[in-house]
Formats: C-alpha cells, structure tokens, sequence
C-alpha cells in the first residue's frame, strides 16, 4: 500500500519507518511522498526515514547522523536536538 494510500484510506498506523524508499523518485514524486509523510506526522504518527536524499535533510528537522570515522560507524544527535542544549 502507498503512503497516500494509507492517507486517504485513513488507515490507523501509529509508526511508520521507511529504509531508502526515496533515491529512485523525481522531484514530483518525492514531494508527493513528502507530503504524505507530512501529513502522517501532523496527525501524531512515529515517522522514521533512513536515506541519503539530500531534499528529506532540509524537510526533516529532527535527525541523527550516522558517520563513518576511521572505518567505524557510529550514530549521533546533531548538539542543537540534544536533550538540555542551550542551542
């Protein structure tokens, strides 16, 4: 099922996380699924997405990076989302 399928369908989801569904839509597309994602979230819905797209960093505003230093993977909360930040 599509995400503005569960939108306009009204489906009941509480979460929803999406792994890399984004690299292969045009613009157009994404921006649909961007919105429908939007839309989801408004209403109190977990949205979690996982992607190098660089269109979701700028509509996202919540994010943890996840880099890669001396072969090493580790995740980290960008310090103006930190928990007490005075940022």
């Amino acid at each position: 099922m599509s995400l503005s399928d569960l939108v306009s369908h009204k489906t009941r989801i509480d979460s929803l996380f999406l792994d890399e569904g984004f690299g292969t839509l045009d613009a157009e597309t994404l921006e649909i699924a961007l919105n429908a994602l939007d839309n989801l979230n408004a209403s109190g819905k977990i949205i979690g997405v996982i992607s190098y797209v660089e269109a979701l960093k700028e509509r996202i505003p919540l994010q943890i990076e996840v880099r890669k230093e001396n072969g090493l993977g580790y995740s980290q909360l960008a310090a103006e989302y930190r928990v007490g930040s005075a940022g």
